[in-house]
């Protein structure tokens, strides 16, 4: 698509030329729909950033199909071939609309006639089924649109959307227990995925819970688990009673040592005895004789009678009827019902259904209400293929809107170089010292931006900008006028593409050279500059070598006590020293004087016409270096640095010539036909000609001077 053999075989191409290169006029949608045809050697920029320029996020969101913040080339060819080939007439992306007819989709094609199918359902859904054409804004809230309705494609059914009021009862539950999955209108309500998983659920715990009934515990019914806890904290100490009293049957001797010894009592009774008591509950649970069941009635150690009584009445009476005695034999089978009871309640389906009840269970599982749910997604499922098409109805709306302007700011830079309109990369206008800069970039990162930016030879200003805490940064370019009073930190005001003013201060300045009028005048600023600056250095040196000597002095004096010395007195007057310095300042007087003298007396000696040529001979000679070297520099001035710098990829050398330079930066100037007073109350008096006179004295006095001086040396040799 990019190699030199990939022209265009139909296509015929125009161009226009601006910023000293060729660039593509892109005005129909026939240009649209065949730049794949155009050798991308031939575009302005190959990529440009999604953030940072002026043009709709949302839209480059929907161009930018990866998400890195970058829209390239293949994108943008992407872009226009999707949205010319689903309208019948190209040219509607020239027009910028933000709504499109229903006839206007290319419904002789698939996609076409799907979105064409989409885009009345949303005008259906909106309550507008008669209208003929959809609107931006009707496809914006997606929300907004599925608000009155409750199937929309999506998947997911709400209770409303039951056919009975037994079936959203259920949908109610599903939601309650498996949880609720939003709609695209915003509504609670089931998919197929929580359908079945509850109804899986459902089966599984009542398949379970069936399963009670085989238990040995069983009969307990909801006590089961009371008596398991109970049965659990008893059984150690009965096992032991059984034990105890199967060793006395194996050794009937062995009944005095299982049995407590009576002297323990002796001690037990020493003081209070208490039910509860450790030194109790340690003691057999009854006496211990060979074969002897366990009383349920008496006969049971105090500490333990409570669970006894517990024991009869919750698990061996339900389970064995009126018994006073249980045997090892029934203790055994408590005990092995217990465990495979305990196996059950382990095998318990873990799932948020049972909360319902396994009376709501078993009620929900013997109706229909799963057949019925299914029969409501698939209804729903039914609209899903032109339901989902809305996104892409926005897409299609957003593109014929937006597309044909980025094309014209991407592929050619129209708008910047036709001046009819700003460029998506110009962030607004910055007013500065008596001049507008249009030519105005946000910035991310000033100090990175900075360094490739001076590559464009164009002189920057970077400004942190301040509005009502927000912040931002800009980089503007000044292409006219000079630079004297241009320094870090002075503040101006900035007014982005919406027309708010930002209060904006310099903080960085990238100098090159902004016009021959200022390079022709450098020179002899250069100059001014320097020679001020050296009177002032001498001058304050002298003023602080002087205070310096001075407080040195008088410290001095003061340290050691020592009188002030009297001023010295004045030497009488010295004629032949006298003579001498006037010769010297004489002497340099008259060198100046005679080469100002003969310059002048040469130049009275040319002819009239070629006075003015020796004049500009001289001033090309100070200002012609400058001038030149400005010249190469002004022509050589490139935008691509400065928007490489902001993530562009810039395929093409942007230049900004004088002309060009001069209307990105508009100086000020008074309206036409504004009317101007010249008195100035205020302006500096012009100086009477008793000043010019004055300062002729001074050269003759300064010439005879020189005449003494000579004539005194002559006398003296």
């Amino acid at each position: 698509m990019t190699s030199d053999d990939q022209q265009t075989a139909g296509h015929i191409w125009r161009f226009f030329r601006a910023g000293g290169f060729d660039q593509v006029r892109l005005e129909t949608g026939a240009d649209v729909a065949s730049l794949a045809e155009l050798d991308q050697k031939l575009w302005v920029a190959l990529a440009c950033p999604t953030r940072g320029i002026e043009f709709d996020e949302k839209t480059l969101d929907l161009i930018d199909t990866d998400q890195d913040g970058r829209i390239r080339a293949p994108e943008l060819l992407a872009a226009a071939r999707w949205v010319t080939s689903l309208l019948k007439d190209p040219d509607d992306v020239t027009k910028g609309r933000s709504s499109l007819a229903l006839d206007a989709f290319a419904d002789s094609t698939p996609d076409g006639a799907r979105l064409l199918a989409s885009a009345r359902a949303i005008l259906r859904l909106l309550g507008r089924p008669e209208a003929t054409v959809i609107t931006l804004e009707d496809t914006a809230d997606i929300e907004h649109i599925f608000d009155g309705s409750t199937l929309n494609g999506d998947g997911v059914v709400p209770a409303d959307a039951a056919a009975t009021p037994e079936v959203a009862a259920v949908i109610v539950d599903i939601i309650a227990t498996i949880g609720p999955v939003t709609d695209r209108g915003g509504k609670p309500g089931v998919s197929q995925a929580t359908v079945d998983r509850f109804f899986a659920e459902a089966d599984a715990y009542r398949d379970w819970h069936g399963q009670r009934a085989n238990q040995p515990l069983g009969p307990l019914g909801d006590k089961a688990p009371e008596a398991a806890v109970l049965l659990h904290g008893i059984a150690a100490k009965i096992d032991d009673y059984f034990t105890r009293c199967g060793l006395v049957a194996f050794d009937p001797g062995a009944a005095a040592g299982l049995n407590p010894d009576p002297a323990l009592y002796a001690g037990i009774g020493a003081s209070e005895i208490e039910a509860g008591s450790s030194a109790l509950a340690a003691l057999p649970i009854a006496r211990i004789e060979a074969g002897k069941p366990l009383s349920l009635t008496g006969g049971i150690n105090p500490a333990w009678a409570g669970a006894i009584a517990q024991l009869h009445e919750v698990l061996v009476v339900p389970i064995f009827g009126a018994l006073d005695e249980l045997s090892e034999a029934n203790w055994q089978h408590l005990k092995d019902g217990f465990a495979v009871w305990q196996t059950w309640v382990a095998s318990e389906p873990e799932t948020p259904v049972k909360k319902l009840g396994i009376e709501r269970i078993a009620a929900i599982l013997d109706t229909d209400a799963k057949a019925a749910i299914d029969a409501v997604l698939a209804q729903d499922a039914a609209l899903a293929p032109e339901v989902d098409a809305i996104g892409e109805v926005e897409k299609l709306i957003r593109l014929q809107r937006d597309l044909f302007p980025l094309l014209n700011n991407v592929v050619a830079f129209r708008d910047f170089y036709t001046r009819a309109g700003k460029a998506v990369f110009q962030a607004g206008t910055l007013y500065l010292d008596s001049r507008s800069l249009d030519l105005c970039v946000k910035v991310e990162d000033e100090a990175k931006h900075s360094q490739i930016a001076v590559l464009g030879g164009i002189f920057i200003v970077y400004c942190k900008c301040v509005r009502k805490g927000a912040t931002m940064t800009i980089a503007a370019a000044i292409t006219a006028g000079d630079s004297d009073s241009i320094r870090v930190g002075r503040n101006c005001v900035f007014y982005d593409r919406k027309g708010q003013d930002w209060d904006a201060t310099i903080t960085r300045i990238v100098e090159h050279p902004i016009s021959l009028r200022q390079a022709f005048w450098l020179p002899y600023k250069q100059a001014a500059r320097a020679i001020s600056d050296a009177i002032q250095k001498l001058a304050a040196a002298r003023q602080a070598s002087v205070k310096q000597d001075a407080l040195q002095k008088a410290l001095d004096k003061a340290v050691t006590g020592e009188a002030v010395a009297p001023p010295p007195k004045e030497s009488p007057f010295d004629a032949g020293k006298f003579a001498g310095i006037m010769a010297a300042v004489g002497l340099a007087f008259g060198a100046l004087a005679t080469a100002i003298a003969t310059i002048v007396t040469g130049f009275l000696h040319l002819p009239a016409w070629e006075m003015p040529l020796v004049l500009l001979g001289l001033m090309l000679a100070i200002s012609g270096p400058s001038l030149i070297i400005a010249s190469f520099k002004l022509a050589g001035r490139n935008l691509g640095p400065i928007l490489d710098a902001s993530g562009w990829a810039v395929n093409a050398r942007l230049k900004i010539n004088i002309p060009f330079g001069t209307a990105l930066t508009t100086l000020a100037k008074l309206p036409p036909g504004a009317q101007r007073s010249l008195n100035d109350p205020y302006a500096e008096e012009q100086r009477p000609w008793g000043f010019y006179i004055f300062l002729g004295t001074l050269v003759g006095i300064a010439l005879l001077a020189w005449r003494v001086g000579w004539l005194a040396l002559l006398f003296k040799h």
